[in-house]
């Protein structure tokens, strides 16, 4: 089964959360931990990795926080999720041509190739302003069950 990592999915509730607060403003892990069920600790290393990658700013000290380093509009999904868990692929055959011997004749490889493409497109439609903004909508039908 192709899942999120828990750390990826930590990462989208944190950069989503900052991003549906006022640019600029500093927000407090602790609070970002609380709000979401997030372990502060491994918050505090994901906050890290996403720093690093330039998509969150911190500041230390009194009055210190992290905060989106980018407009909420130009930050997608797929941004936040290769910052903490790499590209994605759906396949190991998609990583780079000639990793699997038979990328040339396998009937399935056009189908990974096709896949992948939806799936990174998907991605990178939906931009985190668009995300946070969708916080307050009501969700009375279930998305999963139309994937049943």
């Amino acid at each position: 089964m192709m899942q999120l990592s828990m750390t990826g999915e930590y990462a989208v509730r944190t950069m989503i959360h900052l991003a549906s607060v006022p640019p600029g403003e500093l927000v407090q892990i602790c609070d970002v931990s609380k709000q979401w069920d997030i372990p502060e600790g491994f918050l505090r290393k994901i906050v890290a990795q996403l720093s690093k990658d330039g998509l969150v700013r911190s500041q230390r000290g009194a009055g210190g926080g992290i905060r989106i380093s980018r407009p909420a509009e130009s930050l997608t999904l797929l941004d936040v999720i290769e910052a903490v868990e790499g590209r994605v692929f759906l396949n190991k055959c998609l990583i780079a041509s000639g990793t699997c011997h038979l990328d040339k004749t396998c009937a399935v490889h056009l189908v990974w190739c096709e896949a992948q493409k939806s799936l990174q497109t998907i991605l990178s439609k939906k931009s985190l302003a668009e995300l946070a903004s969708g916080l307050t909508q009501d969700r009375t039908l279930d998305p999963i069950a139309s994937l049943a």
